[in-house]
């Protein structure tokens, strides 16, 4: 019976069974819980990692959701799949973050970095005026050396303090909170577009192709709109997730 070790964060906003579910995904995807391998059971698993039973038993769910474990009578919880795709539940968490959580090695190439005129959009987002001077911010985000996001952001310019070499080497949410912004809340939307000829060379996919496009206002606990992102993901590298409950 296979079990590896995991170290989870209680006083993160990330949940118990999603910190395990990630890094029993990344054991998985580095090959420390080999295809045909099986999981102790959860009472085992339980003791070991100091964690509940329904902890455990929630974040095996959630991967035998994704396909990565199946549940066979008489064998146990064995592993079967190695994806290879960067999934991302629904959480105000940044993407640095959550490729780090998931032990994979987060690399960031800075496209374009500094102060514009706001657009009517990127006004509208960050509640100022057309024309006003907001920080832009331009990153090729890769995962274990491979391309994974293009990721468009705009700041009002005393919201963050950094430079180019200092983002390529940290995640926005984590300067930002640096910087004492507490991010409470965001609003995101979710849609697909076809790759332009630029994105699809940056991205190592065919003009054309499905991506995943993103955008997300982020606000400060006092209400404030802080951080306005545009982002496109390889579709055949990322996916979302999240959990419907009912009213």
């Amino acid at each position: 019976m296979s079990t590896v070790q995991v170290s989870v964060d209680r006083t993160s906003r990330t949940p118990l069974h999603v910190q395990l579910a990630q890094q029993l995904e990344a054991a998985i995807q580095g090959g420390d819980l080999p295809v045909g391998s099986r999981l102790s059971n959860e009472v085992d698993l339980a003791e070991a990692y100091g964690l509940s039973r329904p902890t455990v038993r929630q974040a095996i769910a959630r991967l035998v959701d994704q396909g990565l474990l199946v549940r066979k009578r008489g064998v146990g919880t064995q592993v079967v799949g190695n994806s290879g795709q960067v999934r991302r539940s629904l959480e105000l968490t940044s993407l640095y973050d959550d490729l780090s959580a998931a032990r994979r090695k987060p690399e960031t190439e800075v496209l374009r970095f500094g102060v514009a005129p706001a657009s009517a959009d990127v006004a509208a987002a960050l509640q100022c005026e057309a024309g006003d001077r907001v920080l832009r911010l331009e990153r090729l985000r890769r995962a274990d050396g491979e391309p994974l996001a293009l990721m468009r952001n705009w700041l009002p310019p005393e919201m963050l303090d950094t430079d180019p070499s200092t983002l390529a080497e940290r995640g926005l949410y984590e300067l930002l909170r640096a910087e004492g912004v507490r991010l409470k809340v965001a609003h995101q939307t979710i849609s697909a577009q076809p790759a332009t000829v630029e994105q699809a060379r940056l991205l190592s996919e065919e003009p054309g192709c499905p991506l995943l496009a993103t955008t997300r206002i982020t606000y400060d606990d006092h209400g404030r709109a802080v951080e306005y992102g545009s982002h496109l993901f390889r579709a055949s590298r990322y996916a979302f997730e999240h959990t419907l409950v009912h009213r």
